[in-house]
Parts: C-alpha cells; structure tokens; sequence
C-alpha cells in the first residue's frame, strides 16, 4: 500500500521539451503565449527555460542528425496528449491568438457546462490547450 504522506508531497515540477531549434521554440512561446525567457548556462551548456503560467518549461537542443531522438509523433498518440492553460476569457485570448497566426486545431468551443476549451498548434506540432472554467 503506498504511503499516503509520501504521495501527499508530490508537486508539479516541470515540462521538459526537445526541439530542434530551441531558439525558434522560446520566441514562439515567448510571442504567442507571453512566456518569460530565461537563459543560463548551468555546467557550462547553454540552456533556455521558459516561465508560463506559473509553470517550468524546459527545452533541451536535439542536435540535427541525432538518432537517439525520434521524429514528433502525429496526433492522437499514447502518452502525453497535450499539456493545458487556463485563459480568464478564451474568446479573447483566441482573437489575439489568431491575429498573431496562431494555428487552431480546435476553435473555441463548450466542452460541457462550466468549461469551453480550444487547441493550438505549438513548436513541432506540440498540442497545446486553452481553457476557461466557470462563468463566461
């Protein structure tokens, strides 16, 4: 039986992305969802993290030609499915999204009542969910 306090103390972290160009990948992040960029160079490599929404986002270069990294998969796939934020309003935040060429794969929309959610399209091909909870 797993211990209850043990569980109790986990915590959300971070997200941790590969990309082939983490530069392009932050100022996509940067400019389309106004996440804050962070640079360091931690053991002496590069590394670009991103803060969003209160969340970590980390992303590691996939060097070209690298065979220990796979291709992106096409969606829907097992595993990670796609990671979510919160919008106070999504028709709002979708027209400033969309003036900026934000690609939808799903436009705004009422998942039940109480919750409308959209898709984006981010960095090679990653999903990305808006959502809005309660009233509006």
């Amino acid at each position: 039986m797993p211990d209850a306090a043990a569980t109790a103390a986990i915590r959300f972290d971070h997200i941790h992305l590969r990309s082939p160009d983490p530069e392009a990948t932050a100022r996509w992040f940067e400019e389309m969802l106004g996440a804050e960029v962070v640079r360091s160079a931690p053991d002496g490599q590069p590394r670009i993290d991103l803060k969003l929404g209160g969340a970590d986002i980390f992303i590691a270069p996939v060097p070209p030609g690298d065979a220990t990294v796979g291709a992106p998969p096409r969606p829907p796939h097992q595993g990670l499915d796609h990671f979510g934020f919160t919008v106070p309003d999504l028709d709002a935040a979708a027209a400033a999204l969309k003036a900026k060429g934000v690609e939808f794969t799903l436009e705004p929309k009422e998942a039940r009542p109480g919750l409308r959610i959209a898709f984006i399209r981010g960095p090679q091909g990653m999903s990305i969910e808006l959502l809005q909870r309660g009233g509006g």
